[in-house]
């Protein structure tokens, strides 16, 4: 059995799903998901920097109206239910937690606890936070003694 945790921002795809599940061929995986809500993360500016070097102008424009505070917790947690009936119906064991502060810190006891294997962060990208290695991927390879591998999640389910 391959332990896995999983970092992620947004509900995952199908395409998400079927691409972290086959990442290991047939052998089984359990998934920790650990899903931080895309309005607790970084402050407007940036997601719009990202937006606009996506070439997504209307998300950009539309940054402000991105949930944050207890609305982007509600869309966090239906996002992570959806997320982890996903990877169930794949066949992998999953479960998960919202995390609300310090995403790192959470994955390093995560990781710690479950004894896992590897981390998967799996978002959007994050130009700005990437350039500079801000990035939970970048930052987690300082902080977790296992592999950190960075995917970009598919935007459309």
């Amino acid at each position: 059995m391959f332990t896995s945790v999983l970092m992620i921002e947004k509900a995952l795809t199908s395409a998400d799903v079927e691409f972290v599940t086959t990442l290991h061929g047939d052998e089984p995986v359990t998934f920790h998901v650990l899903l931080q809500p895309r309005g607790d993360q970084a402050d407007r500016l940036l997601r719009a920097i990202d937006d606009v070097a996506l070439g997504e102008l209307d998300e950009a424009a539309h940054e402000r109206e991105t949930p944050e505070g207890e609305d982007a917790a509600a869309l966090g947690a239906r996002a992570l239910e959806v997320s982890l009936a996903a990877l169930r119906a794949a066949g992998s064991a999953a479960e998960g937690l919202i995390v609300e502060d310090h995403p790192l810190d959470a994955l390093r006891a995560v990781v710690d606890e479950v004894h896992a294997d590897e981390v998967i962060v799996l978002t959007d990208p994050h130009y700005v936070e990437e350039f500079f290695h801000r990035d939970w991927a970048s930052r987690a390879r300082h902080k977790v003694g296992v592999p950190v591998l960075k995917l970009f999640s598919h935007s459309k389910a």
